[in-house]
């Protein structure tokens, strides 16, 4: 779940918002609307107990169409994206002391983390694990020396003019910058088949992962205000290199951005594990996607994970960093949002003894209430990228109707 948005986010953010307590208030929603969709994700998933995430559940309970136009939305955008982005990133953080142009960074970081996922379960959870458990230590330990080590300059400013700021239009867009930072709150969603005792382990994953995250991220957000200022951080994606050179110096910086690459890495390699379980669901219902049902000898979905690499690579080549995670954002929110929603008709349809969201339906509504405010702004602030997120579903809805009139729905 800790992924390319925390260490890039915050410099698009600061380009209009500036107050400390704005900046952090968009993190706190973020962490709040991740633990709602948690408690949520975490009920449909024992109920509705496959792979697939929003779309096994949006099939369930809306339509195959919904279900699909989700799926279409994993395949093209729900992970490719975030693979191109962290990818970007990791390229952006390195690119200076490579001496390497930071698109053939990418791609490269792409394509290896790819063909490493191609071979076995085993190894690919080895690594996820250990990345994983390096990122969090990395993270603890910037916090802890952030908080510890004085600033000669800094970009606090705990001044009243929060007051202003919460009521910008510039606030809830920047809110998509955060909601994608927090985006993997429902990874273990996607994977149901391949957890052991879903009804356990899975509200476990999605909850405790939402607040432990949320809590670092909203820590580390502090320690990039206090070691840096405004000027050096507004509009910058490489946020953590710029703090890590203020508190270390150049070469203490050059170490912790080569460090925050290898997390970046780990973020490529959570999405590229995930992604294709997604898609081989969606391939064994649908007879347009039939071919990407392949696996190797361990089960692995290799050419799901070709697909998406290529995707991928196709978006590094295309898009800015901040156009990809607008559009895809936009995308992505929509369809937690009507899954969420979703819930309120599951509890209906079906009885069930098991995990159940606390404080039903309040958690619900909240995430709802942010999610439209958010995706409302969209349209009006960022109206070119909202376009091009519909473009990319009303390309998808042609396709779930050529699969139907021509192809067989089970191959």
């Amino acid at each position: 779940m800790i992924g390319t948005g925390v260490f890039t986010s915050l410099g698009f953010q600061l380009v209009d918002i500036k107050n400390t307590w704005s900046i952090l208030l968009l993190w706190i929603l973020g962490a709040i609307m991740a633990i709602c969709g948690a408690f949520t994700y975490a009920e449909l998933g024992t109920k509705l107990r496959r792979s697939g995430g929003e779309y096994h559940f949006l099939t369930q309970t809306y339509s195959p169409l919904l279900g699909y136009l989700s799926g279409w939305a994993s395949l093209t955008v729900g992970f490719a994206a975030p693979i191109a982005l962290a990818a970007m990133a990791a390229g952006s953080y390195t690119e200076k002391y490579l001496g390497v142009n930071n698109k053939i960074i990418a791609i490269t970081l792409i394509l290896l983390v790819s063909l490493m996922h191609m071979f076995d379960l085993r190894r690919s959870s080895i690594f996820q694990n250990i990345t994983t458990s390096f990122k969090v230590v990395i993270i603890l330990f910037f916090i802890i020396i952030g908080f510890i080590e004085p600033s000669t300059t800094t970009a606090l400013d705990w001044s009243s003019g929060w007051k202003q700021e919460i009521l910008l239009p510039s606030f809830a867009v920047s809110l998509i910058y955060v909601t994608y930072s927090y985006s993997g709150w429902n990874a273990a969603a996607y994977i149901v088949d391949d957890i052991k005792d879903v009804k356990r382990n899975l509200p476990i994953a999605l909850i405790g992962g939402s607040l432990l995250v949320g809590l670092l991220y909203v820590l580390l957000q502090v320690v990039f205000l206090k070691q840096a200022p405004i000027a050096h951080l507004a509009g910058k994606i490489e946020i953590g290199q710029i703090a890590a050179q203020q508190i270390f110096g150049d070469i203490g910086g050059q170490i912790i951005s080569v460090l925050i690459a290898i997390m970046l890495v780990s973020s490529i390699s959570a999405m590229t594990w995930v992604g294709p379980r997604v898609t081989k669901v969606m391939a064994d219902d649908y007879g347009l996607w039939h071919f990407l049902k392949k696996t190797n000898k361990n089960g692995i979905p290799v050419s799901a994970i070709c697909l998406q690499a290529i995707i991928a690579i196709g978006m590094v080549f295309t898009g800015t960093f901040d156009q990809i995670l607008t559009y895809s954002g936009f995308i992505l929110q929509l369809f937690v949002a009507l899954t969420v929603f979703g819930l309120f008709f599951i509890r209906k349809k079906t009885h069930f003894i098991g995990f159940k969201s606390p404080l039903f339906p309040i958690p619900q509504i909240i995430f709802l209430a942010i999610s439209i405010w958010i995706l409302g702004y969209l349209l009006i602030e960022q109206p070119k990228e909202s376009i091009i997120g519909i473009s990319i579903l009303v390309l998808g809805m042609f396709t779930y109707y050529f699969n139907n009139k021509y192809l067989k729905n089970k191959p």
